[in-house]
């Protein structure tokens, strides 16, 4: 195996790693408006990624850093094509945390109702956005022999990209009903468990429809086997979801996230931006890659620094891992007795 195989398989696991994470962030954040019924039960929903949110986006700037350097025409292409979607998700990450940082820095209602309607559009947005990019990098963009995209930002928006941004809306948003679940305690917690239900059974009928368009597509032996995992561990969750086994839930919810992308991933190799215009001007490992002194230079500072930042994101989560609910929100007495901090 080269280098450029290998660091299509990091970048391949960046991309996995946050999705995972990120996408149960984005679910919290599209949460708060139908699941949580006042002020004090979306601020229990963004306490449970209070936390973690900052360092899930981490995994999102290693892999574009990676990709830049392990694939710059690769980047140039995807990032210039694809401008003004990847400007819109910008944007909204940057409004989102701006939005989790000022919340809670005035008390007027108005105030914190602003910020709770930016950080549930600057949630949806992104999670949609990002299933319509990476369906059009699976599916092929009109790319010409000078590795220029060539189409337009209507182009992106085609059936089967829709498609695909639907798809991680919904499972994003499973996701994040059940980390919910996992996280809460009280009424939340029930109505976060029956929201997943719901939410599951809309993502396995899209799901479903989109990965056996892409299998048919694009597919190969490998990608055939992550989507009966992606339908397998989707099942399970739902299963493990109905039997109140919410850790096992989350487990087998992000399994999915894990095995839809790692699809997208497998039917993409070896090739990491298709033309459709023409087949010898797609994008490849090969024709896209850095030089070999680069990568064997990545390869080593990777190898240095990757299992510090997973020990320490693994710490963080391991300290901030109790539940909550209401009664922990300061000022908040729902039982007539001292609200705990």
């Amino acid at each position: 195996m080269h280098l450029h195989d290998v660091w299509f398989v990091l970048i391949a696991v960046l991309w996995i790693g946050y999705f995972f994470l990120e996408g149960f962030d984005f679910g919290i954040g599209i949460l708060t408006k139908p699941l949580a019924r006042d002020t004090a039960e979306r601020r229990v929903l963004i306490n449970t990624i209070g936390p973690v949110w900052d360092g899930n986006e981490v995994w999102l700037l290693t892999a574009g850093g990676a990709t830049f350097a392990a694939f710059p025409d690769w980047y140039a292409t995807l990032f210039s094509g694809f401008y003004l979607p990847l400007l819109v998700i910008l944007v909204c990450l940057i409004v989102r945390g701006v939005a989790f940082e000022y919340r809670a820095k005035r008390p007027e209602p108005r105030w914190q109702r602003n910020w709770e309607e930016a950080i549930f559009w600057t949630s949806l947005l992104p999670a949609f956005l990002w299933g319509v990019a990476f369906a059009n990098i699976v599916h092929g963009v009109a790319i010409d022999g000078h590795k220029n995209y060539v189409g337009t930002v209507w182009d992106l928006l085609n059936p089967y990209a829709l498609l695909g941004g639907l798809v991680t809306l919904s499972l994003f948003t499973f996701h994040g009903a059940v980390f919910a679940a996992l996280k809460t305690v009280g009424e939340i917690r029930v109505r976060a468990r029956a929201a997943a239900l719901q939410l599951g059974l809309a993502t396995a009928a899209l799901a479903l429809v989109f990965l056996g368009w892409t299998q048919a597509d694009s597919g190969n032996g490998r990608s055939l086997v992550a989507l009966v995992v992606a339908v397998a561990a989707l099942a399970g969750a739902l299963v493990a979801n109905q039997l109140g086994r919410e850790g096992w839930a989350f487990v087998l919810s992000g399994a999915t996230v894990v095995a839809a992308v790692a699809m997208l991933f497998l039917s993409l190799f070896p090739d990491v931006m298709p033309s459709t215009l023409s087949g010898t001007w797609s994008l490849t490992v090969s024709n896209a890659a850095s030089s070999a002194y680069t990568l064997k230079l990545m390869t080593v500072v990777a190898a240095v620094f990757t299992p510090l930042v997973l020990l320490y994101q693994g710490w963080t989560y391991w300290v901030f891992r109790k539940r909550i609910g209401v009664q922990h929100i300061p000022g908040h007495d729902p039982a007539g007795v001292p609200a705990q901090v």
